[in-house]
């Protein structure tokens, strides 16, 4: 009888999951998850209960094949090779990462048993969509235009193997795993997604104070759900389902751009922008963090990332933009910030949206484009309805003092609030924060230019 491993790490799903499928082909298979702790004792307490609320799902539908996960607690290098040579495992099946530390840790497994590596993260994993020269693709545009051309890759489905029964060590129940993980609860969301709000997707998607977006992003994160079915069950028949799919299109392309930049979590990928003289500034990073920078879109959607794990997309833009031009400190601090409260803080993802803010990437904005905190709020946030949600301290003003109460301080104390005391006055000034954050670009692109 041949048994092999089949070691879940960010796929913890069974449908659409290639890694499952192959290991199941044989006569027994073993179902693995590894907490490591260098990776779950750094993690939010939230994420961390999302995390066990996963596993719990999938050791109960494998329960319901007759088996059990066998949950570990320690060094993946350590314990995958001992549960193969425990259970006479042949081989281990996984999904292959394209992080550096994932990469790592694969390359130390393989070093001790036989590591059979299968693409399940992505519609179309790295290196499978090229230029015409056989190269990865730099730009978005062209990538995509490839992207939705090509037909995603049968995944195969799970074959008949006996599940074996070891629970191991167990899932976890502190913190309490949580009730709304898993591929169960997934499924579940994407259905009602695909029941009618992806039609309206491309229209309503950059208002934050409705639940507009698809809200997938964690379900992804954690390999609840695989993005090839999800393609397939949400499809592009209509103008806002396109625009979904768009969006899963950069998220391929954001971990084809980390598996040609492994260096991309610490180097900007465009080496003018590697020495950006940046401010050293700990006050102003806390009040960034913290939600007290007197831009209120800004401070809500700061607020949001510590009570949620989770930002609404256009939002995650301007605060990011505040970060980086604004206050001209570094890129690398907001991403760190963000790579931890996150639920749904995909490395290859984080890094590279931030450092499409930033200007710093091979395909980013423009260094120069530098979003507007009080503007972008006006524009998606109109009525204040999502400020007043997160904070609630101006909830008495009207649409038209909300967005930048530091402009009519008198008329913002008659209404209760004052500035200074109740919630402060900006920062930095943008127009003045702006100029400077242009100057710094133009002035390292000059330097790289003429070296």
């Amino acid at each position: 009888m041949t048994t092999v491993v089949a070691w879940f790490r960010r796929d913890v799903r069974l449908r659409a999951n290639p890694a499952w499928s192959l290991a199941t082909q044989d006569d027994a298979v073993v179902p693995l998850f590894v907490i490591d702790p260098v990776l779950f004792d750094s993690a939010t307490t939230i994420r961390k209960s999302l995390l066990l609320g996963g596993l719990t799902d999938l050791d109960r539908s494998l329960q319901a094949r007759g088996g059990r996960l066998r949950v570990e607690v320690g060094s993946p290098v350590e314990i995958v090779p001992r549960v193969a040579e425990e259970t006479g495992a042949e081989s281990v099946h996984a999904n292959a990462e394209v992080t550096p530390y994932g990469r790592r840790r694969d390359e130390a497994v393989a070093d001790r048993v036989t590591l059979v590596l299968h693409d399940g993260h992505y519609v179309h994993p790295p290196g499978s969509i090229l230029t015409d020269g056989g190269s990865p693709y730099r730009v978005f545009t062209p990538y995509y235009r490839k992207w939705v051309e090509r037909t995603p890759d049968d995944l195969g489905e799970p074959g008949v193997a006996r599940i074996l029964g070891d629970p191991g060590q167990g899932v976890p129940r502190r913190p309490a795993p949580s009730d709304d993980a898993g591929e169960s609860a997934a499924m579940g969301q994407l259905k009602r997604f695909a029941s009618g709000l992806a039609d309206r997707y491309g229209e309503e998607r950059d208002v934050p104070s409705r639940d507009a977006t698809s809200r997938l992003s964690a379900a992804f994160k954690f390999g609840w759900l695989g993005p090839s079915h999800a393609l397939r069950t949400v499809g592009t028949s209509t103008a806002g389902r396109s625009a979904w799919a768009r969006q899963l299109a950069w998220r391929d392309f954001l971990a084809q751009l980390m598996d040609r930049y492994p260096d991309s979590p610490t180097e900007a990928m465009r080496p003018e922008f590697r020495g950006l003289a940046w401010r050293d500034d700990p006050d102003d990073l806390e009040a960034w963090k913290d939600g007290i920078t007197g831009y209120p879109f800004v401070d809500a959607g700061m607020r949001q990332l510590l009570a949620e794990g989770w930002i609404h997309n256009r939002v995650r833009l301007v605060v990011a933009s505040f970060l980086v031009k604004d206050l001209l400190l570094d890129w690398r601090l907001g991403e760190r910030h963000f790579r931890r409260h996150l639920i749904d803080a995909d490395v290859s993802q984080n890094v590279g949206n931030w450092q499409w803010v930033a200007g710093v990437g091979v395909d980013a904005a423009p260094y120069f484009r530098v979003f507007n905190p009080v503007s972008q709020g006006e524009r998606h946030d109109p009525d204040g309805d999502y400020i007043r949600r997160w904070v609630p301290e101006l909830s008495a003003l009207p649409p038209r003092l909300i967005h930048a109460p530091f402009r009519r301080a008198d008329e913002v104390a008659d209404r209760g609030v004052v500035l200074g005391d109740d919630y402060p006055f900006p920062m930095v000034e943008h127009d003045f924060a702006r100029e400077r954050a242009l100057e710094m670009f133009r002035r390292a692109k000059a330097r790289y230019d003429s070296s």
